[in-house]
């Protein structure tokens, strides 16, 4: 079967979503155009494993337009849009996913993306890396390489390149300057919080927000919470972005002495059991627990399932846990992505950009088929130089260049 999904009767709404978002991606309109007359795909494979909104259906059928045959599934079982999928498969793409799949069938959907043998892979978290290298190692010798979204699935792909078990090359799309300075920074502080507005219909303004978490994504869920009007507070363990967050005017403490004064509390680390039983017992009544890291541990929810006397919805994607002294605390999407489950994701302009990194580091492994090791590679200077350009000339702004004198006297000569 090419598609296992929901309903194939929601496909006019998905395709009027991802014709909106179309409206303002202009770096992937140009690349189709590219990709339409150059066909840099043609005759390949790639299965597409990324959160399935609109935007990465755009990118998938901009894949297509170069002469890919693509299969799609999802990066998280409560980040996918059924209509979107349905809209996919309209189109003639493969389609595995669909709206709160369970463990199984997240995996299954996994394997079917895989089924068709892909030659390259576009991976966000490292599921489908991470599937090819345990149950799926009998398609390894067909796959060219692939490339990396986030900043979970790079640190799981360089882990396996130290212990000498990456068995294809990838592409770290998340380190490129135009990912994380955008997307990691202003993609994520928006959407987070537009994900959190959403589901509580709260105000922010005067809130003591705790984001666990100073890394770019971190820094953009604590500026836009200082936008909105929260008192802000950042607990870290790295010892220069704490105190880079008390220079950008942030209070710094651990997260015991913050788990008795936070309102909010974000998670943003990539890492697990980050707010924990300790920290549960020490919270105010009506907390609201929200995680921004790829996987769903770092608010550790055994810990709160095994402290709470009851549970209640309180609105849609938000189940309360009630305390043995009747407080209550808050967990929001079921402590998933709360941009993503609780959201559309990034704005459709900030994945423009990483999309574009996407669709041209797949090119490049593809060109340099052969060349590259079992390694992780950066996104080239030249391809982030290109979509940095791509995206001013979008803007309609326009930059000075080096003289030749200015360039020969920077180098030395």
């Amino acid at each position: 079967m090419d598609y296992a999904i929901r309903n194939i009767k929601l496909a006019p709404e998905g395709r009027s979503r991802i014709n909106w978002v179309k409206l303002y991606m202009p770096l992937l309109n140009s690349l189709e155009k590219e990709f339409i007359k150059e066909k840099p795909f043609k005759g390949k494979r790639i299965t597409v494993s990324v959160h399935l909104e609109a935007k990465t259906a755009y990118l998938a059928l901009v894949l297509a337009a170069g002469g890919a045959e693509v299969a799609v599934t999802g990066s998280n079982p409560l980040s996918t849009q059924d209509a979107i999928a349905a809209a996919l498969v309209e189109e003639g793409l493969r389609v595995y996913a669909w709206y709160g799949a369970t463990s199984e069938e997240y995996q299954t959907h996994l394997n079917q993306a895989l089924d068709f043998g892909p030659h390259i892979i576009i991976d966000d978290g490292g599921d489908l890396v991470q599937m090819l290298h345990s149950s799926r190692t009998d398609l390894i010798r067909g796959i060219i390489g692939g490339c990396e979204e986030t900043t979970t699935g790079v640190m799981r792909l360089r882990a396996r390149e130290r212990e000498g078990k990456l068995d294809f090359p990838m592409i770290s799309v998340n380190d490129a300057y135009c990912k994380y300075l955008f997307d990691n920074r202003y993609g994520t502080g928006q959407s987070v919080w537009d994900g959190i507005m959403r589901t509580t219909n709260l105000i922010v303004a005067g809130k003591n927000v705790v984001v666990a978490g100073y890394g770019w994504c971190g820094k953009g869920v604590a500026m836009k919470a200082k936008g909105l009007g929260a008192n802000v507070i950042v607990t870290e363990v790295d010892p220069i972005k704490a105190i880079e967050a008390v220079m950008d005017g942030f209070r710094v403490m651990t997260m015991d002495e913050a788990a008795a004064i936070g309102d909010i509390f974000i998670t943003v680390t990539g890492c697990l059991k980050v707010i924990r039983k300790e920290h549960f017992k020490k919270m105010k009544n009506g907390v609201l627990l929200a995680n921004a890291g790829h996987f769903d541990v770092e608010v550790w929810l055994p810990d709160l399932e095994e402290i709470c006397v009851d549970k209640k919805p309180m609105r849609q994607n938000i189940m309360g846990y009630v305390m043995e002294d009747g407080r209550v605390l808050n967990l929001l999407a079921e402590g998933r992505l709360v941009n993503l489950a609780s959201g559309d994701g990034h704005p459709a302009e900030i994945m423009d950009m990483s999309f574009a990194l996407q669709a041209l580091s797949a090119r490049y492994v593809l060109e340099n088929q052969g060349s590259l090791k079992n390694k992780v590679y950066p996104v080239p200077e030249e391809i982030d130089s290109r979509v940095a350009h791509m995206k001013l000339s979008a803007m309609g702004i326009q930059i000075d260049r080096l003289t030749e004198e200015q360039d020969k006297y920077l180098k030395g000569y």
